[in-house]
Order: C-alpha cells, then structure tokens, then sequence
C-alpha cells in the first residue's frame, strides 16, 4: 500500500470506512461473483457435469434444468444452454454460429462486471452462420475478412447461449444447433479445433454455489479477491469516481491490497461490510423497479448497467447474465393481484387478455391448461381458493405456488 494510501486511511473514521466499505461490496459484487462461477465452471473436464467445461469450449445443457440446478440463478425453461468462457490473454477468440434455419437464438458476451456488451442471434445479427472475433482490450493486430469483430471490455468473457426448444421432443433439433457452436484461436482459424483440456485446480470449490460461496466470503477475503481481479479486469471508463472512492479504502486498481497494513479504524469499518452490503442487496430487490400488477418489471437498465452499481449487484445475486430488455423481460412476482405475498396454502392462476399477451418473437407449440372443478369460480379470491385444482394438459404453465 502506498504511503498516501495508508495516511487517507489513517484519516478515516470507522463510520466513514464503513460506509466506503458498504460502497466498494456492492460495487464489487459482479466481478467477485463472475470469478467464483468461473473457477468452478471451468474446474471440469467436458462431459463430466452438463453445463461445465474448460475455457474455449462450449459446454451444453442437453436438457431443462433440474430443480436442484444451481450453477446459473434461476435458469430458463423454454430454451437450452450452450455456456463458454474465453480467454483472451493472448489473442482474440473466434466464435462460430451454425445456421439455424429461423429458429430464434441468443449469444450474448459477459466481460466480468456482468454486461452483456455484445448479443448476437436473432434479433441483432440474424440466423445465418457466422464468425464472431472476439477481441481484448488493446489488441490491435489484422483480421481476417468475413469475421464480425466484437471488442471486449475485459481479457475474459462469459458466453450464455440460449437456443429455443418447444418441449424435450424438440431437443434432437436443438442439439444439432448446440454442436454447431465453435471456438477457435485465431491463429487456429481455417484449421482442424484441437481439443481443449481441463487443468482442475483441487482447491476449487466444487460443491457450494458460488452464490453462496461469495456471500459467506470475511472481508478480508473478498476485497482481497477483488483487488486481484481489478489488476486483471479494468473497471469501465465510467467508473472513474466509484475509483476515487474506493482508493480511499486502499483499493486501487493495479496495485495489491494489503488487508493487514490498513489503519486498525479503516479494517474495523470494512470488517462489517460485506454483511451489511449483502443486507442492502436484499433489502432493496423488492423496490427495484415498478410493481405492476404485482409483478416488478425490470425493464430498466438491464444486461447493460451504467453507473447504477446497486441494481447490477442485485441482478448478479438474483439472476446472473440477465439479458438486455430487447432479449427477454424478467418480471419477478412479488404480490397476487390483491396486493398480498403468495401463500403456498393457494392456486394461483396467471391470467392475460387476449389483446395483452406477451408480444414474443419465438413461437412455441401450442400449450393449455384445463381447470377442473363446478361451478368454475370468478375473480382472484376464487383462484387463490384452496378448494380449486389446476390440471394441466401436456407442458402447460399452470403451477402450484
């Protein structure tokens, strides 16, 4: 630590620390949560557990998820998952799409604060086959023609791709497009992928989520994983004065932290930090957005975060790689219609108007549910009642809560 640095900290009451210290967990939540995921995601050979694999591979997800699933937050149920990382330390990446034939798909690029600064598929470059380079930040060498270039803000990247799927009997199509999906070194392009190797570290954690993981880690810990991640993961151009903060604490970038040289008042107000910043994650969630209905429409600065540090750190803990408003809408239900928290002593039934359906832009097959039962109650009290049973015919969405 610099001696500026020890004699600002030196000037800090504990209060103040404190506070700093609140400000730098969540501001830091994202990197140190993407870290976590990565080493355990990574930490398997291909094969050995869906969904994990080496860096520069695709590991898919062959089927919906479990319910005891608890490598991603809250995983979709209408799509299947194709998740990579890339290493970019020593040269660009190229990420080849096979052609869908119009089946809607995403592909979207995390750096390691969690935006998604780049979302091929559908929507924005269409179906048709293509190479992505991915390129590191400062890399300034040629390309080839006929590669799209993606510039990443950070040396590593999180690809989350989702590919449609219509029910399990769809899953044979969707695998065909899964196997599509390569990387390749640039210096690799134009020959035959040579197989990637796991490297397992034994010290990674392979049973605990990394959610929970990252919200057990002692301030100690967590800002000194932090500090090493921001020497290798630049914060954004914008961050410049959550820097400035921060530097305060003894945290800069570039520079190693030194928990034990801090001023005794200085680690006295970090020490409570991460318990009273993971307090402030989840005591905001439900306030996050506009309740409509009783759902929070998280239409706002989603997926691409700007300077608001606090809801990307709650979108981190609630629903890693969420995807920008343009992709997918994540309503989270927090009230039935009578403005009451749901009971699992009830049926709920989730009712739209003919000319309110969801506007979505990948048809499924279509799906109903039947409800059993004379007469057929009306309002929400009646479809809250606990004599009242749903039967739901093939996939239908008709859930007990």
């Amino acid at each position: 630590m610099s001696p500026l640095t020890a004699r600002i900290g030196a000037l800090l009451s504990e209060g103040e620390a404190h506070t700093l210290g609140i400000e730098a967990y969540v501001y830091l939540y994202p990197l140190v949560t993407m870290e976590l995921t990565r080493r355990q995601a990574t930490n398997l050979a291909a094969g050995e557990r869906p969904g994990f694999g080496p860096m520069g591979a695709f590991s898919h997800i062959r089927e919906f998820p479990s319910a005891d699933f608890k490598a991603v937050v809250r995983p979709n149920f209408d799509t299947l998952y194709s998740s990579a990382w890339l290493d970019l330390t020593s040269e660009p990446m190229v990420v080849s799409v096979p052609d869908t034939g119009g089946r809607f798909y995403v592909l979207p690029m995390y750096d390691m604060w969690t935006d998604a600064f780049a979302v091929p598929g559908s929507r924005t470059s269409g179906t048709k086959a293509a190479e992505f380079a991915v390129v590191p930040p400062g890399w300034g060498g040629p390309l080839p023609d006929g590669v799209i270039v993606v510039q990443a803000p950070t040396a590593y990247v999180w690809i989350i791709g989702r590919t449609q799927t219509n029910g399990p009997a769809d899953y044979l199509a969707v695998h065909q497009v899964q196997d599509g999906l390569a990387i390749t070194p640039l210096s690799g392009r134009g020959q035959a992928p040579a197989p990637v190797q796991a490297h397992p570290g034994p010290s990674v954690d392979m049973q605990t989520p990394p959610l929970e993981q990252v919200n057990a880690m002692a301030a100690r810990d967590y800002f000194g994983l932090a500090a090493e991640l921001l020497r290798r993961h630049p914060p954004h151009v914008t961050d410049w004065s959550m820097i400035a903060r921060l530097s305060r604490i003894g945290l800069r970038p570039g520079e190693p932290f030194d928990y034990d040289a801090l001023d005794p008042t200085v680690r006295g107000g970090l020490d409570g930090a991460p318990a009273a910043g993971l307090a402030l994650l989840r005591q905001t969630l439900p306030r996050l957005a506009k309740v409509v209905n009783g759902w929070q429409m998280n239409t706002e600065a989603m997926g691409v975060y700007g300077n608001f540090y606090l809801k990307r750190a709650i979108v981190a803990m609630v629903g890693l790689g969420a995807l920008p408003p343009e992709d997918a809408i994540y309503p989270l239900n927090v009230a039935d219609a009578d403005g009451q928290p749901l009971s699992g002593d009830y049926i709920y039934r989730l009712h739209f108007d003919q000319d309110q359906l969801p506007p979505v832009g990948a048809p499924a097959s279509r799906r109903g549910c039947r409800w059993t039962g004379s007469p057929r109650p009306s309002g929400t009290a009646g479809c809250r009642s606990p004599s009242w049973r749903p039967q739901c015919s093939g996939a239908g969405r008709c859930a007990r809560r």
